[in-house]
C-alpha cells in the first residue's frame, strides 16, 4: 500500500509556516525540534525535517544527503540541549498504519527524563 500524498495542511507543515505555535528546542536550516503537546514521558520532543516528506521511506528516497545528515544532527543537538545524552534517551519514528503514524510528515520522537523500560513487549 502506498503512503498518502503529502498534505501541506498537516499540523507539522502549519508549525513550520508559523501558523501553529510550538515550544522550540532546536531549529536550523534542515529541521525543527519542539515539545510534544501530549507528552508521553517527562521529556517528549518531536523533530521534523523542513522538507515535505510523508514518512521515513519518502525521506530516505527523496531527501538530499545534506538534508539527511542535517536532520540527524538536529536530533542529536536537541538531545544535547535537553540534557539527555548522559542519562539516555530513545528516539522513535512511526512509519505507516501498523506503527500508528498519526501525522504524515516524517518526524521522530525523542523520549527521556526517566527510565523508559524495554523496547516493546513480546507477544507469545
Amino acid at each position: 500500500m502506498n503512503p498518502p500524498a503529502y498534505d501541506s495542511d498537516n499540523p507539522f507543515a502549519k508549525i513550520l509556516r508559523g501558523e501553529i505555535p510550538c515550544k522550540k528546542v532546536h531549529e536550523d536550516e534542515h529541521a525543527l525540534a519542539f515539545h510534544d503537546i501530549r507528552p508521553q514521558a517527562p521529556v517528549h520532543v518531536l523533530v521534523i525535517p523542513k522538507g515535505a516528506y510523508v514518512d521515513m521511506d519518502d525521506f530516505g528516497k527523496r531527501a538530499s544527503e545534506a538534508e539527511i545528515a542535517g536532520f540527524f544532527r538536529a536530533v542529536a543537538a536537541a538531545a544535547r540541549k535537553l540534557g539527555l545524552v548522559r542519562p539516555g534517551y530513545r528516539f522513535l519514528a512511526n512509519h505507516g498504519p501498523d506503527a500508528h503514524q498519526e501525522v504524515f510528515h516524517f518526524h521522530v520522537h525523542i523520549f527521556g527524563g526517566r527510565d523508559l523500560g524495554g523496547m516493546i513487549r513480546r507477544q507469545e
